[in-house]
């Protein structure tokens, strides 16, 4: 009865602690990602804003990567990790939209089949289809706003500028319409739908059916030398669209007709004359023999000229052309035709084989007055075997096509293999790509910019083959140059402790810090807005984070809000003293929130000391080592002066740790060593010999004030009475943890070992660190018990053994625990278990797999969760003192991340559950504790979208559009207008290219099929033909169900009936206009001659006279059957029903009357009056 009442009472004890304030349980537990700086290592294509200056980068495990101007950066992270194939902005909007391929299994099953035993099987097929995911991301919210699943394989994707309509190309052939509604925040797929079999039967051509879409390209400038734009004065769009096969279409989308069409199997290749700098460099075909296009697969195309006359198209051979996309040629008496060629032929090598042409790029120069002279920029086409280079061909033309002169060619080296690159216009052209810089990223995850200006200067030198010392994005935390080998995160205890100097330093380092470009270049990401709190006018600081790197080098950051900025460079080397080892890489570091203090450790043995606080005062650098102590007078610098160097030991530094309110620095060495120092004085207070023997390196350094009365009740019998020993001062003691697995005690006032003996593992494994934690734990730990093993996610062997009773006396401190973490196992003792060097652990709980890396944190000030991360990439969040297993992540699952050898080494953590990893040229920061706001986050958070600029830029298109009305009167103006844009001459932004009411003209033309389907035919082997009232289709246009809150008005000007559009709105009598042969094929979507057409529009006359005379006759013959129809309603009488028979016959007389009526009439009109 007295064991069951004990247990019953330590169960009620121990669920009054699990639900104490501080306590750690699952609820109050979320990994999420605080801050993210770098550029992943799978990084593979780019998008660029060019109004907001914003840069997108898509990735193979499916996480974007925004980055603006002023260290402002975001990362977003899809659900799946698949990679992103196409990635755009709808420019000024705030939104990006991605597409990534996602492999479906998908299962069949046949018709069941009765077998012998007459049972029914089923043969379930199982085969692998490629889907396509959609998705539109809120920029402002940093959230996926809607999704669509393609159900096939997008093979291109294109947004037309300026508005929410984009063009998608799949593998079938088919090119659809998408409108993403804002409002909504929906997509919708438009009536709008171009097959490719339609399309080629519209262009009078034969290719294969079902061929995939491989670009679809809208026309920048759809004006050209076309003379039928009459619609409300607006452009009229055109869209190219790039077939597998090698088949290109121009398509009108408002008037619904092909413009031109090329890739056609036989081609001429147009004269020229060649010029080359560099002779054998670049190679153009000046011959006029035909060309079979037979099984020529293109691979990439961009236009070539800034008012989209001309195409370059990159094909899977290497080969490279241009194609000519107005439908008006004079070349040697050819008269334009939607089928003629006009190309010239490209190629960077001669060699035979050579490598697909995977990239072109185009921009335009500003200096010529023709529209097609510029850069090419090219990846592919070289010989295979050949260095991974870009290749920028300076091309003019001369007369039209006749002419192309390649002025210069260089080849960029590249450092890493290219993934992806894209144009950055100049603000004043942003929309034409004209003089525009390139930014090129390379695997893994390096961005590199490269100025128009140096790209041109280099268009004049003889080398080919160029080494261009390209700008390196300037990375807010650099991780890999230099490398970074150790890095501390600190939050200071109270704001108020910022000083007046510190508050000095802040203010002014932050104005000084800007994006550190080489050689004066203007970055082009200036995107983003900081949040006001980060711009605060008392500049306090709140948390530090401090990276060291392999060069010596420290570098201090503001850490208190999402956007950091740096503080401040420790440079490895004191002006004017000469210190052997300041260049060693940095080992260890440890920053004191108190006093301001930090510690830096290298390998070679040196500790430097700074003091954030006076170091700007400070004039005096001590130089300490274990013979000598100099003190020299530094000049008062503008950064922050080293205080002091010690070189004690010729020993890597392998532990550093402030104690006593960073009065004291404890210093720990791999040769198994160990120093304190006196922070007032800059003084060694000892230094002891090794405290292992063998000589084993010091892994961990903990202190903690130990009272001599351990506050227990001393009685030599349980039966005699107790009796309290008497306190005693206060005794510092220090906990040493050696790679040997053994616990050693220090005094920490005399250096002198206490104890017999040090605490020795029962089992040797790899140690990794060592808390001692105090404060009223040990109440908490379960109770006394046998060996258990729990069966959980992990199925852990948990020990649990006696726990001694804590009777705290008066003036005595609270119990203390002492957590071993091993890579296998996790072991906690009594402290005074500890002292008496006994190795009989109170809780013991075996890992399943290899761990590197452990931290404890805080809640409510009280210790109460431990992290763990294993070789395998897992995190774990532990409570403590009971190890009980909260929450089990993963770094993939977290940041897309693995884990990499002595990742474990730049980790850092702060005492409230933020953790700091580095990986890669990656930082990222993150969260553990639920409601933990310690950035200020969202409140803090950058805003990646400018909605300011973005109204500003409306308005100020808003104002031009308004202008340009006033001032334009005539076409003839316009026309000026245009040829200004083109000839170079006008050098201002387009900004009707981003215009979103240049484009709302386009919903009305996307709410309707371009090609609706025909009725379809009844079968040949029919034996007859009975039509009803039902069956009878009227030819009139098909209604849309608008999927968009805007109303569509119909514009009966611009509609009007095929006879007015034939006779220019004339009368019944008019004749009807005389029209050339291109515009008849252009109208009738077919080839040939006018009397051909003639021909067809009689025999579709004809086939309207039979369906009329079917319908006739099947009314004829069934009108004496009208009265056996029977028609049920619910509530009618028999008369009621006799009656409506009655009105059945007579309708059906009406209509076969109206009928022969209509015969008549369309046999007496002519062919051209239909």
């Amino acid at each position: 009865m007295f064991a069951k009442r004990l247990l019953q009472k330590a169960t009620n004890h121990n669920h009054h602690q699990h639900n104490a304030t501080g306590y750690l349980t699952s609820k109050n537990v979320d990994l999420r990602i605080s801050v993210h700086y770098g550029i992943p290592s799978t990084a593979s294509v780019l998008a660029f804003d060019p109004i907001q200056r914003l840069l997108a980068i898509g990735t193979l495990d499916g996480r974007i990567k925004v980055i603006g101007g002023d260290n402002i950066e975001g990362l977003l992270i899809s659900p799946k990790q698949l990679p992103y194939k196409y990635l755009e902005f709808l420019v000024n909007q705030g939104y990006l939209v991605s597409i990534s391929n996602d492999n479906d299994i998908q299962n069949s099953s046949e018709v069941p089949t009765l077998c012998s035993s007459a049972l029914y099987y089923f043969s379930i097929v199982l085969w692998l289809r490629k889907l396509s995911d959609l998705r539109v991301w809120n920029l402002e919210t940093r959230c996926i706003t809607c999704s669509l699943q393609w159900e096939s394989n997008i093979t291109a994707f294109s947004v037309i500028v300026g508005s929410h309509f984009m063009y998608i190309g799949d593998e079938n052939g088919l090119m659809s319409v998408l409108k993403y509604e804002a409002e909504d925040g929906t997509l919708l797929l438009l009536p709008y739908r171009l097959s490719s079999n339609s399309l080629t039967e519209a262009a009078g051509s034969s290719f294969l059916s079902h061929q995939p879409v491989i670009g679809i390209l809208p026309q920048p400038s759809s004006s050209g030398n076309r003379q039928d734009i009459r619609i409300n004065s607006l452009v009229v769009l055109s869209v190219l669209i790039a077939y597998e096969s090698g088949l290109l279409i121009l398509w009108d989308v408002v008037e619904v007709r092909v413009v031109i069409v090329r890739g056609d199997k036989v081609l001429e290749l147009k004269d020229g004359v060649v010029y080359s700098p560099s002779k054998g460099d670049t190679y153009l075909t000046d011959n006029t023999n035909g060309l079979q296009l037979e099984e020529k697969e293109i691979s990439a195309l961009c236009w070539a000229s800034s008012s989209g006359s001309t195409l370059a198209v990159g094909y899977v051979d290497g080969d490279i052309f241009f194609w000519k996309t107005s439908t008006t040629i004079s070349s040697k008496g050819q008269k334009a035709g939607l089928s003629c060629n006009s190309v010239v032929k490209l190629q960077l090598s001669s060699a035979e084989r050579r490598l697909p042409v995977i990239l072109l790029h185009w921009s335009a120069s500003n200096k010529s007055q023709n529209d097609g002279d510029g850069q090419l920029f090219i990846y592919g086409g070289d010989e295979i075997g050949s260095d991974e280079v870009l290749t920028v061909l300076s091309l003019e033309w001369c007369s039209g096509m006749d002419t192309l002169r390649c002025v210069g060619r260089v080849d960029l080296t590249l450092a890493g293999s290219f993934a992806d690159m894209i144009l950055s216009p100049c603000a004043s052209a942003i929309s034409s790509n004209s003089d525009a810089s390139v930014l090129v990223l390379t695997n893994p995850g390096r961005l590199h910019f490269f100025d128009h200006a140096s790209l041109s200067a280099l268009s004049s030198e003889s080398e080919r083959k160029v080494s261009i010392s390209s700008v390196e994005y300037p990375v807010v935390i650099p991780s890999t140059d230099p490398i970074m080998t150790v890095a501390k995160l600190s939050i200071f205890t109270t704001v108020e402790n910022s000083s007046k100097d510190l508050v000095e330093i802040v203010t002014r380092m932050k104005r000084g810090t800007k994006l550190n470009v080489a050689g004066g270049t203007h970055w082009p990401l200036t995107g983003g807005v900081a949040n006001h709190m980060c711009f605060a006018e008392d500049g306090r600081v709140e948390r530090v984070y401090i990276s060291g790197y392999e060069d010596g080098s420290v570098q201090i950051w503001d850490a208190t809000y999402p956007v950091f900025s740096l503080l401040c460079v420790l440079e490895r080397e004191i002006k004017g003293i000469e210190v052997a080892g300041s260049n060693a890489s940095v080992s260890k570091l440890d920053f004191c929130s108190l006093t301001f203090g930090l510690a830096v450790g290298n390998k070679y043995g040196l500790v430097r000391l700074y003091n954030l606080n006076d170091s700007l005062k400070e004039t005096s650098f001590h130089y300490v080592t274990e013979t000598k102590r100099e003190v020299h007078n530094l000049p008062r610098g503008k950064g922050l002066n080293c205080r002091a160097v010690f070189c004690l030991l010729d020993s890597p530094v392998q532990a550093l740790q402030f104690v006593n309110k960073g009065a004291k620095l404890s210093i720990g060495y791999e040769c198994g060593q160990v120093a304190v120092l006196d922070m007032n004085s800059l003084s060694v207070l000892f230094l002891t010999g090794c405290v292992s023997t063998p000589t084993s390196p010091v892994i961990s350094i903990a202190w903690k004030t130990y009272m001599r009365s351990d506050g227990h009740s001393k009685s030599s019998k349980e039966s005699q009475p107790e009796s309290k020993v008497p306190d005693g001062p206060p005794k510092e003691l220090m906990f040493l943890l050696t790679k040997d697995s053994k616990v050693y005690v220090i005094d920490a006032g005399s250096g002198s070992m206490t104890g017999a003996r040090p605490m020795h593992m029962k089992k040797d494994s790899a140690v990794i660190s060592m808390y001692v934690m105090e404060g009223n734990i040990a109440a908490s730990v379960n109770e006394p018990s046998k060996d258990n093993t729990s069966i959980g996610i992990e199925q852990l062997e948990v020990e649990h053994n006696s726990l001694p009773e804590v009777v705290p006396s008066e003036g005595s401190l609270k119990e203390s625990l002492v957590l071993i973490c091993c890579k296998d196992a996790l072991q906690l003792y009594h402290t005074k278990s500890v002292l008496q060097g006994d190795n009989k652990s109170i809780c013991k709980v075996k890992l399943r797999n290899s761990c590197c890396w452990t931290t404890i944190f805080k809640k409510d000030e009280n210790i109460c969760g431990l992290v763990l991360l294993y070789q395998t990439g897992v995190l774990e969040v532990r409570s403590l003192p009971d190890l009980e297993l909260l929450k089990e992540t993963s770094l993939m699952s977290i940041l897309r991340w693995n884990f990499k050898a002595n990742m474990d080494r730049t980790m850092t953590s702060t005492d409230n559950g933020q953790i700091a990893l580095v990986n890669g040229s990656e930082v990222a920061f993150i969260s553990i504790l639920t409601n933990e706001h310690d950035f200020r986050i969202p409140e803090s958070l950058p805003c990646l979208h400018d909605k300011v600029l973005a109204a500003a830029t409306e308005a100020a298109i808003g104002f031009s559009s308004n202008w340009k009305k006033k001032k334009v009167t005539s076409p003839r103006i316009l026309g000026g207008i245009v040829k200004g844009f083109k000839g170079g001459k006008v050098n201002t932004m387009d900004h009707n290219a981003y215009a979103k009411s240049d484009c709302s003209h386009l919903e009305g033309v996307f709410l309707r099929n371009p090609f609706p389907d025909p009725p379809l035919n009844a079968p040949d082997n029919q034996e007859a033909v009975e039509l009803s009232i039902d069956d009878i289709e009227i030819d009139e246009p098909v209604t849309v169900a608008s999927t968009s809150s805007h109303k569509i008005h119909k514009n009966d000007k611009e509609k009007g009936t095929e006879r007015e559009r034939l006779c220019d709105g004339g009368g019944d009598d008019a004749m009807p206009k005389l029209r050339t042969r291109e515009e008849i094929i252009a109208k009738y979507r077919k080839a040939g001659d006018a009397a051909s057409v003639a021909g067809e529009a009689r025999n579709k006359l004809m086939e309207r006279q039979e369906k009329l005379q079917l319908v006739l006759n099947s009314f004829y013959s069934r009108g004496l059957m009208v009265e056996k129809v029977v028609v049920v309603v619910v509530g009618s009488g028999i008369q009621r029903i006799s009656k409506q028979t009655e009105d059945l016959r007579n309708g059906a007389e009406d209509f076969a009357s109206l009928a022969d009526e209509l015969v008549k009439a369309m046999e007496a009109r002519k062919w051209w009056q239909i």
